[in-house]
């Protein structure tokens, strides 16, 4: 499944070029993961009050082009690989007009409260969350 989050450049993302920072884009993909998850159903809050979290343990990214203030960004996100604790989501940033900004693969693990990996309970891994299979 593949979910799209859109978003317009606020002037204090950018810097001193006039273009979007790249620790900024760190913040596009923190956003549009969430919004995946959101629109998955996937229970974020009841996964964390049953002593569960997920933390961002790898980020690959690569940046293409600049994105400037007031531009609209669509941010494409989908999982790529999902196991026992950990998974990774692939996202793509574009521009409105299609120009590809940044693409980045974001590794995930599943954390209990003592913040060792561990296996998230079965009713919290939910449809969209794993893979899609061509």
């Amino acid at each position: 499944m593949k979910i799209i989050t859109e978003l317009k450049v606020r002037p204090y993302e950018c810097d001193s070029y006039g273009h979007v920072n790249n620790a900024v884009y760190l913040n596009y993909l923190e956003l549009a993961r969430m919004d995946f998850l959101q629109k998955i159903g996937f229970d974020f809050d009841g996964c964390t009050k049953a002593g569960y979290s997920l933390y961002v343990t790898h980020v690959d990214i690569y940046y293409k082009f600049s994105a400037y203030m007031n531009e609209t960004l669509k941010i494409e996100s989908y999982p790529t690989k999902m196991g026992a604790v950990s998974g990774t989501f692939h996202q793509i940033i574009t521009k409105a007009d299609g120009t590809l900004c940044a693409e980045a693969d974001v590794s995930w693990a599943s954390v209990n409260a003592q913040g060792r990996p561990s296996k998230m309970p079965a009713q919290f891994i939910v449809d969209g969350l794993q893979p899609e299979t061509n």
